[in-house]
């Protein structure tokens, strides 16, 4: 399906971009991450990279030409779709000439929140606002503040970094100056355009240039609040950044620090990769501590064991404490949609036990194949999407006034990610053949941890399937991924005694149980679903027919 690209906000007051250069042409073939365009707004020339792939259909801002925030840019699809109802529902506007975009919008972009004239802020001052990182993006939430207020600012440096839905970026500034005010604390969240920093002259009335005053006067009232400002967010700083005893900061991105805090690594010993010395995710991964790291350690453990210990009564002793992690924008989600559906859609669950005798038998020998590795959750995503083609009932979305019969087969994967859930789509899953849903699974679970899949790669799905049995999970119940009728829960495969041929014997048995929404779904054609799902698993090799 054809994927509209708009033009993107990339600043925080930018209202309009004007494509200096096309990287691919109508026609050219566009992978995921490859640079589409260099365009350039009031303040720098940037690369936009395409977030999804395949054939570059359509350019709607010709090169040269400037056009507002949204509107269409280019559309990207299969070679040779008919793109005409796009091109013939877009707006007016994607073709517009530069002159038509009103010359003072800019200027006005870059006012604060409650003055009505660009020309109220100060000269040399400027209020930067929560930008609109992504084209889903609602709210971001400041995961670090890399520079404090007062101090000095110059353009390209990291300003700070800002949490998504999707991923945590780097914004940088497009000013120098010294950082006056600091609007959104780090963890907290904000809309888009509320303010998020003021960047000017030193001893600048940040208070007048907030409530729209064009004072510029400087006062030992605002000396004092910006010389406390920076010992308060330092100290927070500090406390968040540096594991060293020397006090000084460390820089390191929100991904190394969580990798730091899981290996126990100290950041103080870690050296930076990255701009201005910054920590990164590979020097972490890359660290190995020296000898003298840990010889204080084990100079401390001999000494211990050396001594003479006597017996003693030991006592509970230690330190009440609790913590508050702000929830991230991905956990927040998670949330309200799981609330969503917790509570409109009326749940009921049906279990079954399956044989997977024959399925270890028949993945062996596949696996035995050179170049092949197929999942027991391979082979239960395969049976679910043969067996939603037999049931369509389960295959449908509840609507207000109809019910949707959904003729094509999307299979929603549930992958673990360190924030939360995420769930990649497998299209048209009952096309696909085992070895091919095995390779599609790994690369999007891949990606789906390292937060790289794109937002149609999470659309789409009619049926959802939840696996915990390599967690040795034996039997659990989900919640439906609406708009899905019912989702899947699957268990470990464990050994126990089973009656077969009237004789008792050693079987291996796996329990998954099915979330129905029974106003769609009715108890018979939940069961007679999960019928035909353990006839293909314990029958293997009616799946490959």
């Amino acid at each position: 399906m054809a994927i509209v690209v708009n033009m993107p906000r990339l600043s925080d007051t930018m209202e309009e971009g004007t494509v200096a250069a096309w990287l691919k042409k109508v026609g050219d073939r566009v992978e995921e991450g490859d640079i589409l365009a260099e365009i350039e707004t009031d303040k720098a020339t940037m690369e936009f990279e395409s977030f999804n792939e395949g054939t570059l259909l359509h350019i709607g801002v010709a090169e040269g030409d400037t056009a507002p925030v949204d509107v269409l840019l280019a559309v990207i699809g299969e070679e040779g779709e008919d793109i005409s109802a796009i091109l013939n529902g877009s707006s007016n506007g994607a073709d517009s000439p530069a002159e038509e975009v009103p010359a003072a919008k800019t200027d006005e972009a870059e006012a604060p929140a409650n003055t009505g004239e660009a020309t109220e802020i100060p000269e040399g001052v400027e209020v930067i606002k929560m930008p609109r990182l992504s084209d889903t993006m609602e709210e971001g939430t400041v995961a670090a503040w890399l520079k404090n207020v007062g101090d000095t600012v110059e353009e390209g440096d990291i300003l700070a970094e800002i949490e998504t839905d999707k991923a945590t970026m780097e914004f940088e500034s497009f000013y120098s100056g010294t950082l006056l005010y600091i609007g959104i604390k780090e963890g907290e969240s904000s809309p888009v355009d509320e303010v998020l920093a003021v960047i000017g002259p030193k001893g600048t009335d940040v208070d007048a240039v907030l409530n729209g005053s064009a004072s510029t006067s400087v006062s030992s009232k605002s000396d004092d609040k910006v010389a406390a400002q920076p010992a308060e967010t330092k100290t927070e700083s500090v406390k968040e950044n540096t594991p060293s005893q020397s006090g000084k900061r460390i820089f390191a991105s929100p991904l190394a620090k969580k990798i730091a805090k899981e290996k126990g690594i100290n950041l103080a010993d870690v050296s930076g990769s990255g701009d201005h010395g910054r920590i990164v995710k590979k020097d972490v991964e890359n660290f190995t501590p020296s000898a003298s790291t840990s010889a204080p350690a084990a100079a401390q453990s001999s000494t211990v064991s050396g001594s003479a210990v006597a017996p003693v009564i030991n006592l509970p002793v230690g330190q009440e404490g609790t913590e508050e992690v702000k929830n991230s924008q991905m956990r927040k989600v998670i949330a309200k949609r799981l609330s969503e559906s917790k509570f409109t859609a009326p749940h009921y669950y049906l279990n079954i036990e399956v044989d997977m005798s024959e399925a270890m038998a028949s993945r062996k020998r596949i696996n035995d194949l050179p170049d092949t590795k197929v999942s027991f959750n391979d082979m239960v995503v395969k049976a679910c999407a043969m067996a939603l083609k037999k049931h369509p009932q389960v295959n449908t979305t509840w609507g207000n006034d109809a019910m949707t019969y959904h003729q094509h087969v999307h299979i929603g994967v549930a992958v673990a990610v360190p924030d939360g859930l995420v769930v990649p789509v497998l299209k048209f899953a009952d096309q696909m053949s085992l070895t091919q849903i095995g390779g599609s699974v790994k690369d999007l679970a891949g990606r789906a941890r390292n937060k790289k899949l794109t937002p149609a790669e999470m659309e789409g799905s009619t049926f959802t399937v939840s696996n915990l049995g390599m967690f040795g999970i034996v039997e659990f119940t989900s919640i439906i991924n609406q708009p899905n009728s019912a989702i899947l829960s699957v268990g470990a495969i464990v050994q126990k005694p089973v009656v077969r041929n009237g004789e008792i014997v050693v079987g291996n048995t796996m329990k998954v149980t099915l979330a129905c929404d029974h106003r769609t779904v009715d108890g018979a054609t939940g069961a007679q679903f999960l019928l035909t799902l353990r006839a293909y698993l314990e029958n293997p090799v009616t799946m490959l027919a």
